[in-house]
């Protein structure tokens, strides 16, 4: 039982389900995985959120990510309150637009890019041009890997190494994933065997540039190859595209993201959260010949009334030009702080688990004894569920607020300083004492 008060949450959530499905407009935000209420936000400022009960929290949602300088950083309000005073949306093209595109090209290895308002519509939308640009229809994606929620990609793996996809959701046809492939993420022999099988039909291989929607795993290393660059070989050489979606990792590990980090790339990129500020933003955005084939000067039709916002350009531009080199090298270091002490917390309650990471995006597994890394999705699932929603209530009894879901990742900012460190190290070890009466009592 929380020792905070939740009453006006509780009466919210009673309401909100009466008007919106599940009472939340995305489905983790339910808190259906932890059990509980969930807290309804009514400010944020810098690292910290408070509910609607008065209660405030040091973040590590960060927004599922966006909120990388923290919550209402004065320059990115001040961008956005110029922006909004010259009009919310004009269905034109703009300045803001172009210089949004222009910063993301400086940082990537794109060479163009297109404006779109979510990370869903960018992977569905670079779908579609590697479509069009090869005339091939299949699609290879990882289990466990998370593009939106593109009808295609909401797929289950079947019964072999290399498969296709059955639908994972009611509302998705047989017809609409039956072009999809899904194999293991760093499994080279999976995804070779679907080449072998299929690889005069497929357009292209989509991976998140490191997995970060089942917990964090990043792209393992074989022979001095990075998986990434493995799908690169393989795509190239049977003549499909590889698609690197960056929507989470894309100015997040690193000034330039992922690649920042690896240095390796898709024909296709897609990005979001980060380089939206905060706001419904997202982009893709590749080589310029694959480019060039979108509408209007090619004949791969996408569009959007909203696409390039002025007000979340502004925020997007403002966000990327205030991440530094220097705010990247301190989330690095604030996020190698705390997963000691989360280590270090589980370890002294002899709570099983995995901690993996990616720059400063890093998540903890409550695996089972004895396992000591998670490459793939087939691991992930193996966690204990019971034992993160107890060691997720510890936390947030005692001030901290995480994600509901052990299969998400933690969100630092750059506003968490000293202090909210502090709240969140004193917090740790209640927390893995709830972990460890979970586990005792199993």
């Amino acid at each position: 039982m929380s020792s905070l008060p939740t009453e006006v949450s509780e009466a919210l959530f009673e309401r909100a389900q009466r008007v919106i499905p599940g009472g939340v407009s995305s489905p983790v935000r339910a808190f259906r995985a932890v059990g509980g209420t969930p807290r309804f936000i009514r400010s944020a400022k810098g690292a910290y959120v408070t509910d609607a009960d008065g209660n405030e929290y040091v973040d590590l949602v960060g927004s599922w990510g966006p909120m990388l300088l923290g919550h209402a950083h004065p320059e990115v309000l001040d961008a956005v309150a110029r922006a909004a005073a010259g009009g919310t949306s004009f269905g034109a093209p703009t300045e803001a637009e172009v210089e949004l595109a222009q910063m993301i090209i400086d940082r990537t290895p794109v060479e163009q890019v297109r404006l779109v308002n979510s990370g869903t519509e960018a992977t569905m939308s670079a779908i579609r041009l590697a479509r069009g640009f090869t005339g091939r229809d299949k699609v290879l994606k990882f289990e466990g890997c998370y593009h939106g929620h593109v009808d295609s990609l909401l797929v289950a793996a079947g019964s072999g190494a290399a498969t296709l996809g059955h639908p994972s959701s009611p509302g998705v046809t047989e017809a609409t994933t039956a072009d999809t492939i899904v194999c293991t993420y760093n499994d080279r022999v999976s995804v070779e065997r679907a080449f072998e099988e299929y690889g005069d039909q497929i357009a292209c291989i989509i991976t998140e540039a490191a997995a970060g929607n089942m917990g964090v795993v990043p792209p393992a290393e074989e022979d001095g190859e990075n998986f990434t660059a493995f799908l690169c070989r393989i795509a190239h050489h049977h003549g499909a595209l590889l698609i690197t979606d960056e929507v989470m990792t894309g100015f997040r590990v690193s000034r330039s993201g992922q690649w920042g980090l690896d240095r390796q790339h898709g024909d296709l990129m897609t990005f979001g959260k980060v380089m939206g500020g905060g706001f419904p933003a997202a982009a893709f955005g590749g080589r310029a010949e694959i480019m060039q084939r979108l509408s209007p000067v090619g004949p791969v039709y996408q569009a959007g009334t909203l696409s390039g916002n002025p007000v979340a350009t502004a925020a997007g531009s403002t966000t990327l030009r205030l991440a530094t080199d220097e705010v990247y090298a301190q989330l690095d270091r604030t996020a190698t702080l705390l997963r000691a002490e989360i280590g270090k917390a589980l370890d002294a309650f002899q709570v099983p688990h995995v901690i993996q990471h990616s720059g400063s995006l890093f998540s903890v597994f409550f695996t089972p004894e004895g396992v000591t890394a998670v490459p793939d999705w087939s691991v992930s699932a193996t966690q204990r569920q019971d034992v993160f929603a107890a060691f997720f209530h510890g936390l947030l009894d005692n001030g901290v607020y995480l994600g509901p879901s052990c299969f998400e990742a933690w969100f630092l900012s750059a506003a968490h300083d000293d202090a909210a460190l502090d709240r969140i190290f004193e917090a740790l070890p209640k927390a893995a004492a709830a972990a460890r009466i979970a586990i005792t009592a199993a």
